[in-house]
């Protein structure tokens, strides 16, 4: 395959790599998924996925809750795709302990802080922060918990026992929009810090795509 996207398709193919060389049944036992037959299911957001090993085709189920025998055509971005092999391949299943954590609060947010300030705290922001009342309807949409915190905030789940706040500030004459997201506190233990990034940067988009 002639890969024109290089800073999407190469990750992808590297982990797709990766994925199909791994052992489903240390997958399986290590996030507490059922393998069957040769496919994981997962749900990210509120979608659910199909993960074929060791093809890495990732499709969308059918309506009646199987899963596609085909091979393509679905419109699956590949940030989304590439998320979802490495939360195969490297996560763990830790239990949330009840507390909430900032992205530099967790192991190398230190380290990622500026990175991650302009790919996602920014980015929320400007995106949500000049569109208030397009921010709350998305979120209500898509059916996230609705937080007394910031100008408007919502609580999502995002995948297996992980879950996300988003809060944003509404900019005016005199400050600018603001956001900030909070993750549970096992994220510091179950994902690397540029999963964590690559997990806000999804949900925004996610949310923008509603809007």
């Amino acid at each position: 395959m002639q890969i024109e996207n290089h800073k999407e398709e190469v990750p992808f193919s590297y982990y797709a790599d990766l994925f199909s060389k791994a052992d489903p049944a240390e997958i399986s036992a290590r996030l507490g998924i059922p393998f069957e037959n040769n496919t994981f299911r997962l749900t990210l957001l509120g979608r659910d996925y199909c993960i074929r090993h060791p093809e890495s085709t990732i499709m969308p189920p059918l309506p009646k809750g199987g899963c596609p025998e085909g091979a393509g055509g679905y419109n699956i971005p590949l940030p989304v795709q590439t998320f979802l092999l490495r939360y195969l391949l490297e996560a763990r299943t830790v239990q949330w302990q009840g507390t909430w954590k900032t992205f530099r609060e967790m192991p190398w947010g230190e380290l990622y802080i500026k990175p991650y300030t302009g790919r996602v705290l920014a980015r929320a922001a400007f995106t949500f922060g000049t569109r208030i009342n397009a921010f709350r309807a998305a979120c209500e949409k898509l059916g996230a918990v609705k937080l007394p915190h910031g100008d408007a905030g919502y609580q999502f789940d995002l995948i297996g026992p992980y879950t996300v706040q988003i809060l944003v500030w509404e900019g005016d004459d005199e400050f600018p929009p603001n956001a900030q997201v909070l993750y549970s506190d096992n994220f510091a233990d179950g994902f690397a810090a540029e999963d964590r990034v690559v997990a806000g940067d999804i949900l925004i988009s996610h949310i923008k795509a509603n809007m």
